[in-house]
Formats: structure tokens, C-alpha cells, sequence
């Protein structure tokens, strides 16, 4: 069967949410499989560490999963359980306020987009500058603040549109737009000061 096809025959979210909302324990581990790696992503650029983006993300799941009967729909699941993420991602971050703001060095082993390893360079010395550019990335990210990293988490992670951020964060559209706009700019001032763009 083409794929295209097999495709067509995934359920959407709001099936599966129907599904799951009636006590179908399968629906919601569908949306489990669906959104897990994109959770991961998410968690791990917020936090840092990989067994604590885990633990967060596996958190974040279980209270989706106890509050799925309060879901009222007026958001798309993605965005209401990315709410759920973020929160739980925050709490996690301010819990351990005592330490560094900095996104650990793990940060560049982080997978590309699609869920598999960073692509081998062409050249020898390609791998030691794109792993350098990103372990500068990781640490400008964490040394925004908390409101710009999180929107620029959610937009550059995740892919979310600005009306999604808004709805996930409970913000306006314009408040979103603004903090990403500074949130790029100091990330530009940061990364120019140390020499790298």
C-alpha cells in the first residue's frame, strides 16, 4: 500500500482524544507514540539533562492523561498538551533554581528534527564546527531569559505558530511575537560577543 495511503488511516488527534476521553487506554497511548519524541525535544531544550527531559516529559503525559476529561477542545490537543509540557518544564526549572540557568553540554547531542542523529560532516573539520556552534547555542539559550527561552523553545523546537505559543502560555499573539523578536536578537547579541556569527 503506498504511503500516502497508510498515512490516511492514521487516526487524527481528535480521534484518538474521542477515543481515549470513552476509557480506550490504546487511543491514548497513540497519542503517546505520536508526541513523545517531540516531548523529548521540547523537555531536553528546556532542561538540559536527558533523564530529567524524560522524567518531564513522562510527567507531563500523566497529568495529560488524568485531566484528558477537563479537555474542552477549544485548542487542538498539540497545543493544550504542549501547555501541560512547558508547565511542567517551569516548575521543574524553577524547583532547581539554586543551579545554573546554562543548558548542559549534552544539549549537542540533541537528534535533528526527525527524530535521528545529527547528519556525519563532509569535511574533517565540519564536525568540530557544527558541534561547537551548537554547544554555543545551547548556552545562549539558556542564558535568555525564562519567558524568551521558553517562546523561542516552542516556536524553533517544536514549530508551534505564534496563535498555538499564545494559547499554550495564556499570552496574546503580540506578547508572543515581542518576546520572540528579542528572544532572536539577543541570541544574535550573545553568539556575535563570543566571536561565533
Amino acid at each position: 500500500m503506498p504511503e500516502r495511503e497508510l498515512s490516511s488511516l492514521s487516526p487524527t488527534d481528535e480521534a484518538l482524544v474521542d477515543r481515549a476521553m470513552r476509557g480506550d487506554a490504546e487511543a491514548f497511548r497513540g497519542l503517546f507514540e505520536r508526541y513523545r519524541q517531540r516531548a523529548f525535544r521540547v523537555a531536553y531544550r528546556f532542561l538540559g539533562h536527558h533523564d530529567e527531559a524524560l522524567d518531564a516529559a513522562q510527567e507531563a503525559f500523566i497529568k495529560a492523561h488524568r485531566a484528558l476529561a477537563t479537555f474542552e477542545r477549544r485548542a487542538q490537543f498539540r497545543t493544550w498538551f504542549m501547555r501541560i509540557l512547558t508547565n511542567t518544564c517551569l516548575d521543574r526549572r524553577r524547583a532547581r533554581s539554586g543551579e545554573s540557568g546554562d543548558l548542559s553540554d549534552e544539549l549537542a547531542d540533541v537528534t535533528s528534527e526527525d527524530g535521528l542523529p545529527h547528519p556525519p560532516a563532509e569535511r574533517p573539520g565540519d564536525a568540530m564546527q557544527a558541534e561547537e556552534l551548537r554547544e554555543a547555542l545551547a548556552q545562549a539559550i539558556g542564558e535568555l531569559t525564562e519567558a524568551h527561552r521558553t517562546v523561542f523553545v516552542l516556536h524553533a523546537e517544536e514549530g508551534l505558530t505564534y496563535r498555538e505559543i499564545a494559547d499554550t502560555l495564556g499570552v496574546n499573539e503580540g506578547t508572543v511575537m515581542s518576546r520572540l523578536f528579542h528572544a532572536r536578537k539577543n541570541l544574535q547579541k550573545i553568539l556575535a560577543n563570543r566571536g561565533v556569527l
